[in-house]
């Protein structure tokens, strides 16, 4: 870069979350110097510096940058943003399907997930548009493919740990997991398109399958391919009453177990249109999933 053409800049929360560091990646490589927000100190390699603080408290920030990513949390970063005083052309922010997946839910706390996600969404659309800014929402399905996600690597740990792993055989429900480097891609494709903005798109997968197709798939790319171990309905939900007396299992109550059931595809024909989202299929490998090769 020159003197007459300086890079440009970026500002991300959540860079050391799993999509944050993919994108910061890609932005350094295409020459962007970039002001990375995560909440332990870390060193400054080359076109990154890093800044110590949160969304709730957060560091001394440039006055102006170019772009502004969200990569955490999306009610924290709309609360951070109705206040913020930058100046900054292009708002970039991630959110998520469970804003439309969970708004239903049995489970309480999975409702105020999708309450939170449709107030946050709102309130950054908003704000945008009073101080005139361009801002575009991204809400990815189920992520994979940095080894931190809560789905897909956890199964694998436990599966990894037992040997097996067990799914109701109503396990049936359709899904399309998102690779963390096409969620980083699509960021990046949208900042120069007008076409985005004031829009929010839907990230899923290349490829669409059930819920056990999945799990298998998993299981597949894992040392010792652990089997997979269809039950009853009724007897699986006593299993997982058991492991999570012992601590085992939280997380896989009866809002969970009845969403295994649910076909939770969305359309990524906009995302498609308008900035060439291009997403690859589903074939994970030990270290996309959290495990040692």
């Amino acid at each position: 870069m020159t003197a007459e053409n300086p890079p440009r800049t970026a500002l991300v929360f959540g860079a050391s979350g799993q999509i944050g560091t993919e994108l910061v990646t890609r932005l350094v490589r295409d020459g962007w110097h970039v002001h990375a927000v995560s909440r332990q100190q870390r060193s400054s390699p080359a076109g990154v510096h890093w800044l110590q603080g949160s969304l709730g408290e957060p560091p001394a920030l440039p006055a102006v940058v170019d772009v502004v990513f969200s990569c955490g949390p999306l009610d924290a970063f709309s609360q951070w943003y109705a206040h913020a005083a930058l100046q900054c052309p292009r708002v970039i922010a991630f959110s998520s399907t469970s804003v439309m997946v969970k708004q239903d839910s049995q489970d309480p706390f999975e409702r105020d997930l999708a309450a939170r996600l449709a107030a946050g969404e709102q309130a950054v659309l908003t704000r945008a548009l009073t101080v005139q800014t361009a801002a575009t929402l991204l809400r990815p399905t189920l992520v994979w493919g940095a080894g931190m996600d809560r789905s897909l690597s956890r199964i694998a740990a436990l599966a990894g740990r037992w040997g097996l792993f067990v799914l109701p055989n109503s396990a049936r429900g359709k899904r399309q997991p998102v690779h963390v480097s096409d969620l980083a891609s699509a960021a990046m494709a949208v900042i120069d398109c007008p076409t985005s903005h004031g829009q929010v798109y839907a990230l899923g997968g290349g490829q669409v399958l059930s819920y056990q197709q999945m799990v298998r798939q998993v299981l597949a790319a894992l040392p010792g391919q652990p089997r997979l171990w269809c039950v009853p309905g009724a007897f699986f939900s006593l299993l997982v009453r058991v492991a999570a007396a012992s601590g085992k299992m939280a997380g896989f109550g009866p809002a969970m177990q009845a969403r295994m059931q649910q076909d939770l595809v969305f359309d990524i024909g906009p995302a498609q249109r308008d900035f060439g989202y291009a997403p690859r299929g589903f074939a994970p490998n030990p270290a996309e999933l959290g495990m040692d090769q």
